[in-house]
């Protein structure tokens, strides 16, 4: 995969009318630190872009997915010297708007799969299925919130990952 819009965005058609990258209505982007305390700079960042785009309504569902989203980029997603690297900002948020559906993506620096632990493609089983743990529930909760989401490697300059969800806003008079 590429990390052209076009390319990188093309799952998200998923039984919605195509999506034109280039005609996004809106975005917005943030770098996050290599810290914990960066998951509630992204939910700020989230409350004011929502409410700057009048989807303050949306908040509730879409902070929850951003909040799982950057705390496994940075729990699984970065080296254990990651906080204490010079460099640019490993992790990266966005939120991308057209008519019918708001995308938020999570970029972080790591190649492997959202859910494989240990190595390998396939997704690890859910570590818990009664749901009693106290950790482990990320993109479960993620799939439940959101409408879909999925995850694309990064090629060329960029290394790493985006992982995304999309929700589905309703259209004034549909």
């Amino acid at each position: 995969m590429g990390t052209n819009g076009s390319t990188m965005l093309e799952p998200l058609r998923q039984g919605l009318p195509p999506i034109d990258a280039a005609r996004v209505a809106s975005s917005a982007s943030c770098s996050l630190p290599a810290r914990f305390e960066a998951v509630r700079g992204a939910r700020q960042f989230t409350k004011a872009t929502l409410g700057g785009w009048s989807l303050g309504e949306r908040f509730d569902d879409v902070s929850l997915v951003v909040s799982e989203l950057v705390t496994n980029a940075l729990r699984h997603a970065l080296p254990a010297d990651a906080q204490h690297e010079s460099q640019d900002p490993p992790v990266r948020l966005h939120l991308m708007r057209w008519p019918g559906r708001l995308v938020c993506a999570v970029r972080d620096p790591s190649p492997e799969s959202p859910g494989t632990f240990g190595g390998g493609d396939a997704p690890a089983a859910f570590p818990d299925p009664k749901g009693t743990a106290e950790s482990g529930r990320g993109l479960f909760l993620v799939d439940s919130f959101s409408d879909s989401w999925g995850w694309h490697p990064l090629a060329g300059a960029l290394h790493g990952k985006v992982v995304w969800a999309l929700f589905r806003l309703s259209q004034p008079g549909l």
